[in-house]
């Protein structure tokens, strides 16, 4: 049941127009199923699952790291069973080529003789993409995603073409310490709304790995459709924000800027801090996960909760920083503890 609370109105941000408990309870119901239905395959990654979900709530694309062997793939390709949607997979390679992602321009021969040219769409025009092992590919190949992941059209000679909507990227991959990997850019990792780690299982979690490896595998039957889903984006985008807790947002991503933070690890090993696109991921996201948690207003918890799938891959290390083997994770730690709830 979500709680609606009390609000003054005069102090909070949102669309002003908050949805009836219908839709919130659709919401909420559209939500688990979809949930249980990848929890029905996945063992044991409920927190990975969880955040993946928010953020196709949320309306993101969604980066998976982790080492070979946990499940990137696998939880990606259940999702996609559990959503009515179309869905395409790119295997990332070193000889994989920019048009092998997006299409090019063929020449066609009609029945009449007659010659023409004409696009052939690549495996991005999908409702659901999935890039596996996407830091397997050059930069060049990487950077084919950029405008698809922004601006959902895929432009080919003059031509501009629109993507299916709604459009998500699910990309795995290989932490960079690995053997034939090349670190993303930059700007490809900001449009990825969030960045999740996928842990190594452990204990139980391997028997059950175990367990489920003996018995036939098994895929969920897809339980929301794109207008449904759709539709959940949009309540989740009404949920409102405190000004004081839009505020707290803001100030953890200015404390992850060298030039403006107090925190010292970020003064002595940041290069460049989180971009505003982090601010929007850490507001969306909470946005989701209020409802998800009962609630119809954005609190804290849902901004702390958030702050390292959000801005892990937008706080950037220095030279120092990489040398002293730190991750970008230690120092939202710090930011976190360093800044302050009014």
């Amino acid at each position: 049941m979500i709680d609606a609370g009390t609000l003054d109105t005069q102090d909070t941000m949102g669309s002003g127009h908050p949805p009836d408990e219908q839709a919130l309870q659709e919401f909420v119901h559209g939500a688990q199923q979809l949930e249980a239905a990848v929890q029905s395959v996945i063992i044991g990654q409920s927190e990975v699952v969880r955040e993946t979900i928010i953020a196709l709530l949320a309306g993101g694309h969604v980066l998976l790291e982790g080492v070979p062997g946990l499940g990137k793939t696998l939880l990606v390709r259940t999702l996609a069973a559990a959503l009515d949607l179309s869905f395409s997979r790119v295997q990332f390679t070193p000889d994989l080529m920019p048009a092998d992602i997006t299409g090019t321009t063929i020449l066609r021969e009609d029945e009449h003789g007659g010659r023409s040219f004409a696009f052939q769409a690549g495996p991005v025009f999908a409702h659901l993409v999935l890039a596996d092992e996407v830091n397997r590919a050059t930069p060049k190949t990487q950077s084919a995603l950029l405008e698809a992941m922004q601006e959902h059209t895929v432009t080919v000679g003059n031509d501009t073409h629109r993507l299916p909507l709604p459009f998500f990227v699910l990309a795995t991959q290989n932490p960079l310490e690995m053997e034939g990997t090349y670190p993303l850019p930059e700007a490809q990792l900001d449009r990825f709304l969030l960045k999740i780690l996928v842990p190594f299982p452990r204990g139980d979690v391997l028997l059950s790995i175990i367990q489920t490896t003996l018995v036939p595998a098994t895929s969920p039957s897809p339980v929301l459709d794109g207008r449904r889903l759709g539709a959940m984006i949009q309540t989740a985008r009404a949920v409102p924000i405190a000004t004081p807790i839009a505020r707290y947002a803001v100030s953890l991503l200015e404390a992850t800027h060298p030039q403006w933070s107090e925190v010292e690890m970020v003064q002595r090993y940041v290069r460049a801090g989180a971009s505003p696109r982090g601010l929007q991921a850490l507001v969306t996201c909470a946005q989701v996960r209020a409802l998800l948690e009962g609630r119809f207003n954005v609190a804290i918890a849902d901004i702390q909760a958030l702050a390292q799938p959000a801005l892990r891959h937008r706080s950037l290390l220095n030279f120092d920083g990489q040398a002293e083997g730190l991750r970008s994770e230690t120092v939202i730690d710090a930011v976190l503890e360093a800044t302050p709830v009014r």
